[in-house]
This record gives C-alpha cells, sequence and structure tokens, in this order.
C-alpha cells in the first residue's frame, strides 16, 4: 500500500493516520457555530446510479466468496483490543452490520458493498500445506510459514497489538514454534509497523531472527514518514475515512481492508537485504527465489516464490483490486508500465509451476491456470492504464479529458478483481498523465491561476451573488448532478466559509457522491468531506509521523534534511548560521551552514569560522528530537558539549517551523 503508507499507511504515511487519535477526542471549541446536520439518505439519482452498476457487473458469480472462505479454521477472538488506557486498538465488530449475502443498502455503491464483504471474511486461514494466514485483524493480511525448525511470519501489520493477537490466534491452532524469521515484502507500514509483536529487538540482534526486505527499504520507510508526515496523515484521515463512524451512511470499509489498527507502530531494522531478481535464500529449511520490484507499488518491494510450496507471494503488487498508482493520501507517483513488467517476469519465472498466489491483502488464488489467468490480467491493466493514457495524451487530450473518456477492456473491467476498489482508473490515469507530462495541460489560461479563495470571489460576484449561485446550484443538485455542484459551491465555499447554507449544499453533494462511489478511499473522501463542512474540524489528539522507532532509524543525512525542510526561509533570510557537529559513537562529523534562507550540510567537512562546535552522540539527538530531552537540559547535563556562541543554535531553532495537523482541507 501502504499504507499505511504507512498505507503510513500508508507511508505512505498509513500508521499513527486514521487511528485512535480519531477515534476518542472531545470537539475543539467553537464549533457550536456549525449546524450538526445528520447524513441525508440516498436521493434517486443515487439509487439510479448504484442500480446501474447491478446490471453491468456479474453480481451472480460468487467464486469470490468461497475462495475467500476456503482454508478457514478460526474466527477472529471477538474482544476488542485496547491500549494500556482503555484506548481502542482493534474491533472486529465494528463491521458486523456489513453481512455476506445481505443487499448493499441505498447509500453504498453495490460493488464497494460486494468487496466489504469479503474483506469482513476473517480469521486464520490454511492457505496451502505450511502456509497460514490471519486475515482482517488490521488493514493487511499477516501470514505464517511452518519450516523446519520455527515460524516465518510475513509482514506483521500496523500495530505490535494486532500482530501478537495475530499470531496468538495461529498459535492456538497450530503447533508451537518459536518465530526465526520475518519478511517486509515493502516499505508500507501495514507491512512491518507490527513486528515487535512478534519477535524482540534481542534476539534479532543475537542472530536467532533474521529480517529479510528489499534494498531501499529502510530508507523508503523512514523517509516517507517524515518529510511529508503531517501532510501525509492528515489527508490520511480523509483516505481512510477514520473520522467517520463505521456505518451504511459511513465507513465501510478502504477497499484495500477495512482500516487501520490504532495501537503501537514499530520498526526493526532489517538483517537481510534482497537487491536483485532471481535472488535465492533458504529460509528455515525452505528455498525462497525473490523478483525485485522497486517503483511498483512501493518505492521498495519484492515478490516471492517458495519452491517447495509452489506459492507464490504477490505482495502488493497483485491483489484483488485496481491498487493505487498514485495514493490520494499523498505520495510520489508509482509507474504503471514497471509494474505491469514485474507482473510479466513473475509469470515467465513461475507461471509453469505455481499452484497458489497469495497476497497481503484478500484472499488467495488457487490453480495454476487461476493464477496466471490473474497476474495477466493485472498485468495488462496496468500496461494498459500507461499505454491508453500516453495514446491519448498524444491525441491532444487533458489529464481531465482523458479521465473522463477512459474505458478500460470489457474483460478487464468486468472482472471484479480489477475494479477500482482502492485506487480508480480515474485518479490513476491523470497520475500516469502528471508523471510524464506534469500538472500543466498546455493551456495558457491553466498556467497562472487564481488560488482558490480568490478565484471563489470573482465566480460568485460573475454568478450574482451568492443567493443566486445557492438557487442555481440548488437546481442542479435536484436533477443528480451533484459532481458540477461540489464543483460550483466549491467557489462559494471558499468565498465565504461562513456561509453555512453553502456548506451545507456541498455537504450534500459530496455526501451522495460518496454513497455513489465504489472506491473506499473516493468514498471516505467524499464523506469526509462532507463531515467537515457541516461540523467544522475538530481538533482531536494528533498523530506523531515520526514514531521512536523511525527516528532512531532515520540516517543523518535524512535527519539533516528533515531539519532543513523545517526551516522557514523568509525568517532565516538575511542571517547566516554555521555549526560544525561532530557525533562521537558515529566517528561522523557534519558542517551545518545556513545561508540565504535554506540550510546545507556536509558530510567530513568542518566550517573553520563555525559559529559554535557541538559534540554529542547520536542517542542524544534521538532523545531530542523525541521529546525524552531538552535541549537546554542536554548542555546542562554536558550531553552536548558546546564551544563557541551557544546562542546560534538556539537562533537556528527558533527559525524551525512546526505544523499544525488539523489544516483546512475543504475550506480555506
Amino acid at each position: 500500500m501502504y499504507f499505511y503508507s504507512v498505507h503510513a499507511r500508508r507511508a505512505n504515511r498509513l500508521n499513527t493516520a486514521g487511528r485512535a487519535l480519531l477515534l476518542t477526542a472531545t470537539l475543539a471549541a467553537g464549533l457550536s457555530a456549525f449546524a450538526q446536520e445528520q447524513p441525508k439518505p440516498a436521493t434517486d439519482a443515487t439509487k439510479a446510479a448504484n442500480a446501474r452498476l447491478l446490471q453491468e457487473l456479474p453480481f451472480n458469480d460468487k467464486t469470490s466468496f468461497e475462495l475467500a472462505h476456503k482454508g478457514f479454521i478460526a474466527p477472529l477472538p471477538q474482544n476488542a483490543l485496547t491500549g494500556p488506557n482503555g484506548n481502542p486498538i482493534w474491533d472486529p465488530a465494528k463491521y458486523a452490520f456489513i453481512k455476506e449475502g445481505q443487499a448493499a443498502p441505498d447509500t453504498v455503491n453495490p460493488s464497494l458493498w460486494r468487496q466489504s464483504q469479503l474483506i469482513n471474511i476473517s480469521g486464520l486461514f490454511k492457505v496451502a500445506d505450511g502456509i497460514y494466514q490471519v486475515r482482517n485483524y488490521d488493514l493487511s493480511n499477516m501470514t505464517i510459514v511452518e519450516g523446519k525448525n520455527g515460524l516465518t511470519v510475513m509482514d506483521p501489520l500496523v500495530s505490535s497489538e494486532t500482530a501478537k493477537a495475530a499470531l496468538d490466534l495461529y498459535l492456538q491452532h497450530r503447533p508451537k514454534k518459536p518465530v526465526v524469521a520475518v519478511i517486509y515484502t515493502h516499505s508500507h507500514v501495514d507491512h512491518y509497523g507490527g513486528v515487535r509483536g512478534v519477535v524482540n529487538e534481542a534476539d534479532v540482534k543475537a542472530g536467532k531472527v533474521k529480517i529479510y526486505a528489499p534494498h531501499g527499504f529502510l530508507d523508503a520507510a523512514v523517509s516517507e514518514n517524515v518529510m511529508a508526515g503531517t501532510a501525509m496523515s492528515r489527508r490520511a484521515s480523509y483516505m481512510y475515512g477514520n473520522l467517520l463512524p463505521p456505518s451504511p451512511t459511513g465507513q465501510v470499509g478502504a477497499g484495500l481492508g477495512t482500516t487501520t489498527s490504532a495501537g503501537t507502530v514499530t520498526l526493526i531494522p532489517p538483517t537481510d537485504i534482497i537487491g536483485k531478481t532471481g535472488e535465492t535464500r533458504t529460509i528455515d529449511g525452505l528455498t525462497y527465489v525473490f523478483l525485485y520490484a522497486p517503483g511498483s507499488e512501493a518505492p521498495a518491494e519484492f515478490l516471492f516464490y517458495i519452491k517447495e510450496k509452489k506459492a507464490l507471494n504477490s505482495a502488493e503488487d497483485s491483489a484483488h483490486t485496481l491498487h493505487n498508482t498514485y495514493s490520494l493520501r499523498g505520495a510520489k507517483i508509482r509507474e504503471p508500465l514497471p509494474w505491469s513488467k514485474y507482473l510479466n517476469q513473475a509469470i515467465s519465472m513461475w507461471g509453469g509451476d505455481v499452484q497458489v498466489m497469495y497476497g497481503m491483502h484478500h484472499w488467495p488464488v488457487f490453480g495454476n491456470k487461476e493464477v496466471n489467468e490473474h497476474l495477466a490480467q493485472q498485468r495488462d491493466m496496468y500496461r494498459y492504464i500507461n499505454d491508453e493514457t500516453l495514446r491519448m495524451a498524444n491525441k491532444g487530450l487533458t489529464m481531465t479529458e482523458i479521465a473522463e473518456q477512459f474505458k478500460m477492456p470489457k474483460a478487464i473491467a468486468s472482472n471484479f478483481s480489477n475494479r477500482g476498489y482502492y485506487g480508480s482508473v480515474n485518479h490513476n490515469v491523470k497520475a500516469t498523465y502528471v508523471l510524464h507530462l506534469g500538472w500543466f495541460i498546455g493551456n495558457p489560461a491553466t498556467l497562472n491561476e487564481l488560488p482558490p479563495e480568490e478565484t471563489g470571489k470573482r465566480y460568485v460576484d460573475m454568478m450574482g451573488g451568492a443567493d443566486n449561485l445557492l438557487k442555481k446550484a440548488k437546481e442542479y443538485y435536484d436533477k443528480g448532478d451533484y459532481r458540477f455542484v461540489a464543483q460550483v459551491v466549491n467557489n462559494l465555499v471558499f468565498a465565504d466559509p461562513n456561509n453555512q447554507a453553502a456548506r451545507n449544499l456541498q455537504a450534500d453533494a459530496l455526501e451522495q457522491l460518496g454513497y455513489q462511489a465504489e472506491s473506499g478511499p473516493w468514498r471516505n473522501f467524499y464523506l469526509t468531506g462532507a463531515k467537515e463542512l457541516r461540523e467544522g474540524v475538530k481538533k482531536l489528539p494528533t498523530p506523531d509521523t515520526a514514531s521512536p522507532d523511525t527516528v532512531r532509524a532515520m540516517d543523518m543525512d535524512l535527519f539533516f534534511d528533515y531539519l532543513a525542510m523545517r526551516l522557514d526561509g523568509q525568517k532565516a533570510d538575511g542571517k547566516t548560521i554555521g555549526i560544525n557537529f561532530d557525533f562521537t559513537d558515529l566517528k561522523k562529523k557534519y558542517a551545518l551552514e545556513m545561508s540565504n534562507g535554506v540550510l546545507n550540510h556536509t558530510e567530513g567537512r568542518i566550517l573553520k569560522n563555525a559559529d559554535t562546535n557541538l559534540t554529542l552522540t547520536r542517542d542524544t539527538l534521538n532523545k531530542i528530537m523525541l521529546k525524552e530531552t531538552t535541549l537546554k537540559d542536554a548542555m546542562a547535563s554536558g550531553a552536548i558539549k558546546v564551544q563557541g556562541n551557544e546562542g546560534k543554535l538556539e537562533e537556528l531553532m527558533s527559525y524551525l517551523d512546526s505544523f499544525d495537523f488539523w489544516f483546512n482541507i475543504v475550506t480555506p
């Protein structure tokens, strides 16, 4: 994904964004001014739109349900997981309203409802001899492979609490063996965050447990959660629907899974790195062959094949959904062309022998013919997104025009496993356009557009004022033209965010779009936007996008880049500061130079005329970053030794910006 991304998310950050921080809190002062409107029912236009989809897709095909139940051993325990203060971490029962075999409510796209029913088939499952999965104890699956001496755990979920509970469920029904290896398939938080729930770091350091990961894993996992962590986490609160109650008018899942857990996100660095396709490892007596797939669903990712089991782990490159080539929480665009080529390579390497394919989300595919067909269709799907987007772009169509006209080949579009439950054709096509051509569509009228507030004021004036705009917009709403209502009323909301009538109509339009959305993230974005328009932004407890394990995993280059990103260039403009850092435990020295409103660092360089010379350890730096001590206390205790002007370090710190998590999204 991802992501938690860590989707930290994803991560992505999938981890703390979209979790307990958003579940138990009080409203911020001032919210009483907003009308507390409740969700509305589906309109006739929405009912008709959802009914049309029932005629277009083969809803009578129950094969996926049979496969999702196959190998069932035990259900998830129904007690909710809570933290030490009673904070909710995971509640298997909160999606109990989504019942298998039940028709979709009018307020949920029937295809998304079907996907949510499948995802809610939960518990411990046998995939093949010696391969087991725990599903729906978090956003992702945890896979457990029985080897010669112990267990290999693949992708230990988002939180240590859910990972431990998943392993406990497995151990209740299988022979009790120690965990001897962990595999991170990729760098999104829902695939590593629970690692301390299944192993302890002392055993890893002692060599009793090995942790395998793709080349670039640690850098990708850490950097995504630091450099744009606040913005990604805030947007992830929309994407995963964590401000919404689970209900037929609220959150029904994310398409990839139900939601993200709200426990402790951890990270133990890998011990063994895979960086080439064809690399082979013997892990606890079994032969693993790897396909290195960087820049597919994650910056660092691999697929692998267990020879003795004839089992392919597709990581997150092949699942029962069209995935994101761009994540709506915000992330670097993923390239669909190499993604398709990795799937083609998997067919070439293992298509002749494979008997089962299991991923880190959803349910497996069983049978050689079925696995090959699934991989081939998904290969063609990502390739088609790339090639058809560029073909249409070369015909002169713009990003939005391409997304509007784009049609998947019928065989792909009619297969439920290729539907846009998590990604969508629309936003993936737009991402592919931007990947190759950037945000500018070539029309100079769009080259330097006014910002939304200024645009909104002018549109409202041109339309004859707020009352006239709302009157006309309501007419379009009554016709079921919700996309246009959302677009046009947005101008009034940004021109006058205190106009509650505008906010309510905008919310009503977004809500109906959410009810029609097949993509879980689209539904969650629409409905969360509607909620915040009606109620305002709730200042709830916020996530820390840099967890202790993440901070400790940052290398010094990333740390100094993080400081540079936080520097307020306008405040620092015209000021100069030079500081030498000497990290005694790392035996590394860095020169830090602030000038022209930027902060540069150079490893191995010593500034001759530095304002300040600092001697410290990396552990001291970590404690300051984690707020376990202060800069002042560290200097007073001697943990940081200072030569020169102490005030220059404090001056530098005064120029560093901090970020408010609860920035506005649907209002200025």
